[in-house]
Formats: structure tokens, sequence, C-alpha cells
């Protein structure tokens, strides 16, 4: 059997967004064994991946290095195809001996692969995803096999299991609703997001538009302080519940799947609602590397919406610029046509 290991060993989103990748590959060589190298952070959510077989994880200790590279090599990979070049990345596959090595053509390190794509993913012309399944693509045309293209969701969670956990969350609401707005207002360090006190307007502004809808405020670990300060600021009579992860990334995939709309900044929560189609709305920052069409979640068309500073503003990356008062205008305009 032919074996692939694919690299995407960065953060919790961008790790969300290779799964269109991941999806294409298997559907595209079914018959072949597909491993992913992640970081111990993000192996619950590649072994919840129905198209990875297996997990290595990735320790960056220097003094692990050469027992990770020891056990990459005893795979015998026929092929190693990195998402995202570094020059750590490209060092493990070569190293490790592995024959194919594909990556795209950025930096010197790009000499270390023995293919390379060029993308130009500075440029920020399409979706980060797009990006991914390019290489795939790539791969695909290269081995001369039918290119399979891949559809939302990606993350299907039982529906049964989503109603048990949406009825629980329900039931710890201080009034009867029977819509879940979720809101993660922490940035998980990566991006900019709003603050505090633009959240707690936004979730007063929609409390009076839609009385049938309650709030979920959720934390990552690290977040659980911002949440606490959200719910502080929010008046008693808006139904809302603190939702902190105790149960690990799987449980909170599953909890997310069964949101209404899930709020954010450019997160890795939010890309984990946006591979479950779930309907979301994402801030961010203006700047290029970080558009709202180069992190664009893995939604179906027309199920995301996105806000960011005014473009005329002297900081691309002033989220208080954001008018939460236009930004509640235009989100009754897109929850209107979900049926709202």
């Amino acid at each position: 059997m032919r074996k692939i290991l694919i690299v995407r060993n960065d953060k919790i989103g961008d790790f969300m967004l290779a799964w269109p990748s991941f999806a294409m590959l298997k559907k595209s060589m079914p018959n072949t064994q597909i491993d992913a190298l992640v970081p111990a952070y993000t192996k619950p959510l590649a072994e919840l991946c129905p198209w990875i077989d297996n997990v290595i994880v990735d320790n960056t200790d220097k003094t692990q290095q050469a027992a990770l590279i020891n056990n990459i090599k005893a795979e015998n990979y026929s092929d190693y195809i990195c998402l995202f070049s570094t020059t750590r990345n490209a060092q493990l596959g070569r190293k490790a001996k592995i024959g194919y090595r594909l990556a795209p053509a950025t930096k010197w390190a790009q000499f270390l692969f023995t293919d390379r794509l060029k993308q130009r993913r500075s440029q920020s012309a399409k979706p980060e995803f797009e990006y991914n399944l390019d290489l795939i693509r790539h791969f695909l045309s290269k081995n001369k096999k039918p290119i399979v293209e891949v559809n939302a969701p990606f993350l299907d969670v039982n529906n049964a299991l989503k109603l048990k956990i949406k009825n629980s969350l329900l039931q710890k609401l201080n009034k009867p609703v029977n819509k879940l707005c979720f809101i993660h207002a922490g940035s998980g360090g990566s991006a900019n997001n709003l603050s505090i006190e633009q959240y707690a307007q936004l979730i007063s502004l929609l409390s009076e538009q839609y009385t049938e809808m309650g709030f979920i405020l959720t934390a990552g670990p690290g977040e659980e302080a911002q949440a606490k300060q959200l719910q502080l600021l929010l008046d008693e009579r808006v139904p809302c519940y603190l939702y902190e992860s105790t149960q690990g990334l799987v449980s909170f995939c599953q909890t997310i799947s069964c949101a209404d709309i899930f709020i954010a900044g450019s997160t890795g929560p939010l890309h984990i609602a946006g591979a479950a189609d779930v309907l979301t709305a994402g801030f961010f920052p203006a700047k290029r590397s970080a558009t709202p069409l180069r992190w664009k979640p893995l939604n179906s068309e027309g199920r995301h919406i996105a806000f960011i500073p005014p473009t005329n503003d002297k900081s691309q990356e002033d989220m208080s610029s954001i008018d939460i008062n236009l930004v509640m205008q235009n989100l009754q305009s897109f929850l209107q046509t979900h049926h709202f």
C-alpha cells in the first residue's frame, strides 16, 4: 500500500483548514494510507478526521528530533507533502529519506524538497484551504490520478448527539429559547478580536432583536477570564451560559456543531464551526496576511459573513473601529436569509 505523510504542524485553525486536503487525497486515492504529522495539541482533531489513518505527534524538543526522524523513517513513506513550508519541515522529510517531498515554493527551504509548487501565499489571493488543495491537486495530477473535488461539511457530527448537547445547553439558560448563538471572545493569541465591550454590545442588540436566541460564551485554555468578564457586562435578563471546555477538543467540536450561529474572531473555534458548516460570523483585521478571504472558514457558500475595520482607517488592525451597529444591520440581513 502506498503511504503518504501530510504535514500541517501549526495552529488549530490552520489544521482545520487542511481537512479538505485530507478528504480530497483519500477520496481520490482510497487505497492509500494517509498519515498526518501534527503537534500534540491538534492530535485529537487529527484522530477525529475521517480521512487520516494514523497520526504522528511532532515533538519539537531538540533532544527528541533523532527519535522523531527515526519514527518517520520506520514507516517507509513513499510521499511527504508539507502543506506549508519551513526549514524544519523540509529537514524532517529529507533526513527521514522520503523519496518524494512536495511543498509550496517559498524561501530557501524549498530547495530541500524534491518538488515545489509556486503559490505566492503572501498575496492572499485565495483562501488558505484552497492553497492546500492546490498542492493536493498538483500531487494527484503528477501521479495521473483523477481528482475528486470535495464539499462541506467536513466535520460531521451525529444528529442525535448534536440534539442531546443542544438540549442540555438550552436547559442551562435562564429563560426558554430555541436557538443558540455561540460567542467566542478569545483570540487564541493568533489574531486580533473585538473588545469585550464590543461583544457585550453585539449580544445586547441580538438579544433585543431575537428573543428566541440564547447565548453560549465559549472559552479555550487561558481565555476563561475574558469570557467571565463578558458575562458580567451582560444584562441579567440576557439568556447566557459560560461554557468552559473541560472535556477536550473532540467534545468541544461536538458542542460547537450544535450552534445555530457561531461568532468569533479569526480563531481555531471559528474554523471548527466552519468545518461543521455552522453559520459563522467572523471578525478579521484588514491587513493582507489576515484578510477574510485568506482565512475564510470551510462553510458552504453563503453560510459565512465577515467583518473588517474600515479600510480607510489608519490602523488596519484596530478592531475597535468596527461599528457594532453596522455589524448588527448586516448580521440581521444575513440571518434573515437563513430564516431566523
